[in-house]
């Protein structure tokens, strides 16, 4: 019956739920496993989840479990034991890595060995999809209850997987400073993620390679003037560049915080001004160096009608993940610019530890 949410809509249900704090239910076969995200956590939940008759534990991947010298024995993930005196504080601090450094002893923390950890996995796998903190309070359950949203495991897999289908909504022109023949075309996934844009600079023709530049969403930089990055500046050259050429097409990806959101943005900017460069504060929030799906980028392109770009970048792995996505990347157009005192250790970071071409 169509009125039945499928899948994707059951996953974006899921999100918005464990956004609120309220939990949801992983479902594979007769295994049936209770989820809830640390940092929208309530009191009173917390509480309700203790006192299940299996025990939660706290699943974090295996970057935080390095950082708190946990044994990650599921490999890229630990499963914690909790205390016998666990509060609802202990949890978030290790769960957030805020006060690492004034409060480092968190444990000793005792992780799980025996027993499958895919549903863990998933769990966490969707909290990163739903932009929060990848820290989740699970417990077995026999059934369901009623009321939460129950997610059937692997048609999540195949969805988080894939790179959810984009349509085209509407186009409009827009003239810019950069260029005034410009329209923006707005692209909408499936999986009621958020949405895509595409500038379109003149008129590319489409047998030929287009100059594009894949440009991830960074509210600090492209509009708070942020000198942290050169996020500002590469929008604004790219923009330029394409109008000088009388063509090409910028493709506005929200992907904030190299896929972490805003919010574990700013967390890593805060262990930043405690000493850690960019790479290290992703990893000890839990995160990888980069969570962005550049796949976004060549289904955009497709779409418009493009197979083959000059790319506008300094990241080679953006050209790996465009040619593997069926975009011919011709030529790497260089574009560095926007380096600045307070940024220069970043672009340095970026450089030694994610190769970029700086």
């Amino acid at each position: 019956m169509s009125l039945i949410p499928d899948a994707t809509e059951i996953l974006s249900r899921a999100r918005a739920d464990l956004r609120m704090g309220l939990p949801v239910v992983l479902v594979d076969g007769d295994r049936c496993l209770i989820v809830a995200a640390v940092e929208t956590l309530s009191p009173d939940r917390f509480a309700d989840l203790c006192a299940l008759p299996d025990r939660p534990h706290l699943a974090i991947t295996g970057r935080r479990a390095e950082t708190l010298k946990a044994r990650a024995y599921d490999g890229d993930l630990a499963r914690i034991v909790l205390p016998r005196d666990v509060d609802l504080t202990w949890l978030n601090a290790v769960a957030d890595p805020a006060d690492d450094l004034r409060k480092p002893m968190k444990g000793p923390l005792v992780a799980l060995r025996d027993g499958t950890a895919d549903l863990d996995r998933l769990a966490l796998r969707i909290l990163k999809s739903a932009r929060l903190l990848p820290a989740a309070l699970n417990a077995s359950l026999a059934q369901v209850p009623a009321g939460l949203t129950r997610i059937n495991a692997q048609p999540t897999r195949d969805i988080l997987d894939q790179a959810s289908p984009l349509h085209p909504i509407v186009g409009a022109r827009v003239p810019l400073l950069s260029a005034e023949n410009s329209r923006l075309h707005v692209f909408r996934p499936e999986d009621g993620g958020e949405e895509h844009y595409a500038v379109e600079i003149g008129r590319p023709p489409r047998d030929k390679p287009v100059l594009a530049r894949l440009h991830s969403a960074c509210f600090t930089g492209d509009v708070m003037g942020s000198l942290k990055c050169d996020c500002g500046p590469q929008l604004a050259g790219a923009l330029a560049q394409m109008g000088q050429e009388g063509a090409g097409v910028l493709l506005y990806l929200n992907q904030e915080g190299r896929g972490i959101g805003l919010a574990n943005k700013m967390r890593a900017y805060s262990l930043q001004d405690q000493g850690f460069d960019t790479v290290e504060a992703n990893h000890r929030l839990g995160f990888e160096d980069d969570e962005r799906d550049f796949r976004l980028g060549a289904a955009l392109l497709k779409e418009m009608g493009f197979t083959s770009a000059r790319l506008l970048t300094n990241n080679p792995n953006k050209i790996a993940m465009m040619e593997r996505a069926g975009i011919a990347v011709t030529e790497r157009v260089p574009l560095k610019v926007g380096e600045n005192p307070h940024n220069a250790a970043y672009l340095a970071t970026k450089a030694a530890k994610s190769g970029h071409l700086l």
